[in-house]
């Protein structure tokens, strides 16, 4: 599964992941760090990239907007803040776990995969 970052997350995470072999690109990176949440999550479906973001209240209403006009997106996971280790730690389970497939119009919490 490809991932995007949103740019609330540290960027020290998305480099921990790539360095550990997985398809990673942050919005810091892909110049998208100011965009509204809306043009993110846009983003991130033309990319065909699963979307982590510690921003669980806008991004609700998002996914839902998605879901009930039948948008096609590769999937929102979220995740309260955590420590950088941690959150390496629970992403990394994740990607390990579900498929791009399983991801497909889905919604994930990175509470699933704690220890």
């Amino acid at each position: 599964m490809k991932l995007y970052v949103d740019a609330d997350i540290t960027p020290k995470l998305d480099r921990t992941l790539r360095q550990r072999g997985y398809d990673v690109l942050s919005a810091h990176e892909a110049g998208n760090a100011d965009a509204p949440d809306s043009e993110q999550m846009a983003f991130a479906a033309a990319q065909g990239r699963a979307l982590l973001t510690c921003n669980t209240g806008d991004f609700t209403i998002i996914f839902e907007d998605y879901w009930y006009t039948d948008r096609e997106h590769f999937g929102v996971i979220v995740s309260e803040q955590l420590e950088l280790g941690e959150m390496i730690r629970r992403v990394t389970r994740l990607l390990d776990t579900i498929g791009t497939d399983d991801m497909r119009n889905n919604w994930k919490n990175l509470a699933e995969f704690a220890a």
